[in-house]
């Protein structure tokens, strides 16, 4: 049985097509989005600003083609459960890549001669 995927983003809508340039490149996107979709972004999809360095507080927004060719927005969802295992991964590789290192360095000769 193959496994569901999980999805760290929200579709937010269509967006206008890309506007190209005259050897094919991607110029721009545009994207419009009414009061209240603004709003349950700030509501939902913003990330957690820490108090003591100001860093955070972000919203996310992709646009990308959809399969079927048409321009598509979405928004990054910091609590779904791909972006959750994703987070706990990278924590989990940092954790490993820092121990190795510290192994490493305690392993080795730092003497001179």
């Amino acid at each position: 049985m193959m496994e569901e995927k999980k999805y760290d983003s929200e579709l937010i809508g269509w967006v206008d097509d890309p506007v190209f340039t005259e050897d094919g490149q991607i110029i721009s996107w545009t994207i419009k989005l009414k009061d209240h979709e603004l709003k349950d972004i700030l509501d939902n999809y913003i990330s957690t600003r820490d108090p003591k360095t100001g860093h955070g507080g972000n919203a996310r927004i992709k646009l990308f083609m959809s399969k079927q060719g048409k321009a598509c927005g979405s928004v990054y969802n910091w609590n779904s459960e791909a972006a959750k295992e994703r987070r706990e991964a990278a924590i989990a590789a940092k954790a490993e890549k820092t121990a190795t290192a510290t192994a490493d360095a305690e392993g080795e000769d730092v003497l001179p001669f």
